[in-house]
């Protein structure tokens, strides 16, 4: 299959002005789609009679009440009703919800992971999801989950949607393909997709074994950030961000719909695929973001900004100016500052940040962490650069210089973040990172004017 073919029966809007190879530019936008010609009615919402025979049904992301509401109106086969019968409970041990806070594993501390390896076993999005932390309560539809996936099989007649979150996915090594509801997104390293709260969807490998990082976001949807003082360019700008055209399936086979609801997982027998959504439109939908596309803005003559200024994303929470989650991205940039401790400084903050590396070297932590690892530090715990590179950067010659071949990330939230038992247990955690701060030297000297 190559990177544009569809999956077989699968029938997608034709090539329009304004989309380019299957996608609609535009963050928050008002799209519509058609993959049929007139299955979209023009004027109004809920006709007394659909074109093609076709339901009209309202997926909302937000309280009809919201400003603004977000939702969509679909056009589909079959209502969603038919893709629901009785469910069965079922367990899927690795994906863990907020609240989780185990015993006997100690969340407090500096923690480093190398990447979690695959097994020997085939795994789906499902089987293969790996949670790392947890944080607030998605009973109350606040805080996160971190997880790992690995994924070397493709869903077959099988679907999912999440009652309670958004999913931001960033692959780190091989190529995914979420065919939802909406549209097909096709996503590989250095991009991310962000899949709605109550989408169905079908994960598939195009080029595997698949790993990568995600973020569940219990609380309101991400968003672009305040742009403050910086105006209204750089940073990631809402032209590129990618929604899909509309693409349905009209397929009568036995497939399995689970669902994730309130931290536990139930599946339900249905008789046909639920993607049989022909047209819609709306706000409320799924993006891909190439992190390529992201501008960064710095310091151009002293000190290091605080890493919000490299916020992609944010998930507000009831605090403004404190975020339920910000997706942050550290990716190839220029140093140009003066007179300047460069890398990140040491610090504590009320904010949990876990990090993921995509590929190459982060400058604060040039050994040991690398692409696919990631680390934790926790809300109020001091972190900053290892021994190497604070002397490093303390004994440079100040000159621009270029990082390149870098992309990492954090996952930032106010809560705390809780490790699982498989993060504390059995993913493969550097036992030593806490060790590389022990070299650290005591610099002091009390003579006047002496640096």
């Amino acid at each position: 299959m190559t990177r544009h073919e569809l999956p077989a029966g699968m029938i997608r809007a034709p090539h329009t002005v304004g989309t380019h190879e299957g996608y609609m530019p535009g963050f928050g936008n008002d799209f519509e789609t058609e993959a049929l010609r007139d299955a979209l009615p023009q004027g109004m919402n809920s006709p007394q009679k659909c074109n093609y025979g076709l339901y009209g049904e309202q997926l909302s992301g937000t309280a009809f009440t919201a400003n603004p509401p977000e939702r969509t109106w679909c056009y589909r086969i079959r209502p969603s009703v038919k893709h629901s019968t009785r469910y069965t409970r079922i367990d899927l041990p690795y994906w863990q919800s907020a609240p989780n806070v185990v015993p006997d594993v100690t969340s407090l501390g500096q923690y480093r992971w190398d990447p979690v390896p695959y097994t020997e076993e085939g795994l789906t999005w499902l089987t293969g999801m790996r949670t790392m932390t947890t944080a607030g309560d998605v009973n109350t539809q606040v805080g996160m989950a971190s997880h790992i996936y690995l994924v070397t099989e493709s869903m077959v007649d099988s679907y999912f949607f999440s009652a309670d979150s958004e999913l931001l996915v960033v692959p780190q090594e091989g190529r995914l393909r979420f065919c939802t509801e909406l549209g097909v997104i096709d996503i590989e390293p250095k991009e991310i997709a962000i899949i709605p709260r109550g989408l169905v969807y079908r994960v598939e490998v195009l080029e595997g074994p698949c790993r990568g990082f995600v973020c569940e976001n219990y609380g309101q949807k991400f968003e672009l950030p305040g742009r403050g003082p910086i105006g209204a360019n750089c940073m990631a700008n809402p032209r590129d961000f990618k929604a899909p055209v509309a693409a349905y399936e009209d397929r009568e086979v036995p497939s399995t719909l689970t669902v994730k609801w309130c931290g536990q997982f139930h599946e339900t027998q249905i008789g046909q695929s639920p993607l049989d959504v022909v047209a819609w439109h709306g706000n409320y939908a799924p993006y891909k973001y190439d992190l390529r596309t992201y501008c960064p803005v710095g310091a151009i003559l002293f000190d290091h900004p605080d890493p919000s200024i490299f916020t992609v994303l944010t998930a507000p929470s009831g605090h403004p100016g404190t975020a339920n989650i910000d997706f942050v991205l550290f990716r190839e940039r220029w140093m140009v500052a003066e007179n300047t401790f460069r890398p990140p400084w040491y610090h504590k903050n009320i904010m949990s940040e876990l990090m993921g590396n995509i590929y190459g070297q982060y400058d604060a932590k040039p050994q040991g962490f690398v692409p696919g690892g990631m680390s934790l530090h926790n809300m109020m715990l001091p972190h900053g650069p290892d021994r190497n590179a604070f002397e490093g950067a303390s004994n440079a010659d100040l000159k621009a210089e270029k990082l390149d071949n870098t992309m990492s990330f954090m996952f930032e939230t106010r809560f705390p973040q809780h490790l699982t038992r498989f993060a504390g247990q059995e993913a493969p955690l550097q036992d030593d990172y806490i060790d590389c701060w022990d070299s650290l030297e005591k610099k002091f000297d009390g003579t006047p004017g002496k640096k």
